[in-house]
């Protein structure tokens, strides 16, 4: 085995991010850039360093994805959706229907699967989560964090629903048991239908606007009458009438009855 095997093993061990499912190539120049940089000679002393370095680790994880997420992002935000969105959403006796779109490395849908679950039973929360990121998806599934990514989680929820080792902290099984993530281009695919909730935050602020006009039509159509489009803190919509939107508190759009 390899120098570099080794390593990609020691971090799927430590991880379970696999890195042996992308192109080697592409990755070890990667990997070999950032090592280099740090000044380690072999795979095998950068992995052992990585390992007692928790600013090492942090750095090594955002080199493989460019895409910058947390758990409660904007917390005030997540706030208004616990305390006054959700209770004029939730049923108890039906299934609640979420879409975290553009959901990155999973924060997103994992803070929103915590949440629903102090309010409903595990069994009837259903969370679609999108990304048109492979390599993201499978580190989202994975579920393994930095103190950096759950520095805004609170206590209750870090002890009830994370579990802690040396280096980082990883999501419990009942957390991601209602979750189903998928690759989905956002602008090209199609989008399912009746959602409760759809979280698509910090990502049209990327597009055109005739981009995001089509995506606010398609959000629109996928959304149950009542349903809430939950945006980011960049990307108010100043027409929302014209996609049947009306706001029901800052960043948060109810589709008409």
């Amino acid at each position: 085995m390899s120098d570099y095997e080794r390593f990609i093993d020691g971090i799927k061990q430590l991880t379970g991010i696999d890195l042996s499912l992308y192109k080697e190539g592409q990755m070890k120049r990667r990997l070999t850039t950032l090592r280099d940089k740090r000044g380690f000679h072999s795979f095998l002393d950068y992995y052992h360093s990585l390992i007692k370095d928790k600013e090492l680790f942090e750095e090594f994880l955002q080199r493989m994805t460019i895409n910058v997420s947390e758990f409660y992002r904007n917390p005030k935000r997540w706030e208004v959706l616990e305390d006054k969105i959700l209770p004029n959403l939730i049923q108890q006796d039906k299934k609640f229907k979420a879409w975290s779109a553009a959901c990155s490395t999973g924060e997103e849908p994992y803070t929103l699967s915590m949440i629903l679950q102090q309010k409903i039973p595990l069994n009837n929360i259903d969370i679609l989560a999108t990304d048109l990121d492979t390599f993201i998806l499978e580190r989202a599934k994975v579920g393994f964090y930095t103190d950096r990514s759950i520095k805004d989680v609170p206590n209750k929820m870090l002890s009830n629903y994370f579990e802690k080792d040396d280096i980082g902290y990883k999501v419990k099984d009942s957390v991601k048991k209602p979750i189903t993530f998928t690759r989905q281009n956002l602008l090209a695919d199609t989008f399912g239908s009746n959602y409760d909730l759809i979280i698509c935050r910090n990502v049209m602020i990327y597009f055109t606007e005739e981009a995001k006009d089509i995506l606010y039509k398609k959000f629109s159509a996928a959304l149950k009458p009542g349903g809430i489009l939950f945006v980011g803190s960049t990307e108010q919509i100043f027409n929302p009438q014209q996609y049947q939107f009306v706001s029901e508190d800052t960043f948060f759009y109810k589709k008409a009855l």
